[in-house]
């Protein structure tokens, strides 16, 4: 009577167990266009201008956060549309003091990079680029974690040109 019941008993775990998994056998196709957004917080780590060398966190703190819709047209290209609003501090005032416009096409590389070339309009006026290169750190079913690294490249408004070394942290859902 008990291995009747231990049989029963382990069919019904099974059943239920196979019922209420998710199967992975058989991964749905990707539907496309897909959209996905991003949030995030980027620092800029250093910048560097004809004969000059600024970095953040010395006398002043600038910390930006970049909003993004990206639009997938297949697996490997997309494109997005980034707002970045920076705020800096110094000991005197902490205030936004640009925001910036950033369209840009996505490209997915290999083992979870993705690259991303943006042009870039900045209501300081100043304009330019910024290459980006993304890795995926954090992979879960409707969200990733990711690390980037944006090299700004910013011309006019009466400046030297700029480049600079960056470093951003975020979420893609």
């Amino acid at each position: 009577m008990k291995k009747k019941y231990f049989i029963l008993n382990s069919l019904i775990i099974l059943i239920f167990t196979i019922l209420s998994s998710k199967l992975y056998a058989q991964n749905e196709a990707e539907i496309f266009p897909k959209i996905k957004a991003t949030v995030g917080i980027v620092h800029p780590l250093v910048t560097f201008t004809s004969g000059e060398t600024t970095t953040n966190f010395k006398d002043h703190y600038v910390v930006g956060m970049p909003i993004a819709i990206n639009v997938w047209k297949n697996k490997t290209i997309g494109f997005s549309f980034e707002i970045v609003p920076t705020i800096r501090s110094d000991k005197e005032i902490s205030k936004v003091n640009n925001v910036l416009i950033h369209p840009g096409i996505l490209v997915r590389l290999k083992n979870d990079f993705t690259f991303a070339g943006r042009m870039a309009f900045e209501t300081s006026g100043r304009y330019g680029f910024t290459p980006v290169l993304s890795k995926a750190i954090g992979i879960h079913e409707d969200y990733n974690y990711y690390i980037s690294v944006p090299l700004p490249t910013r011309f006019g408004n009466d400046k030297p040109p700029s480049l600079t070394l960056g470093l951003q942290f975020g979420i893609s859902f």
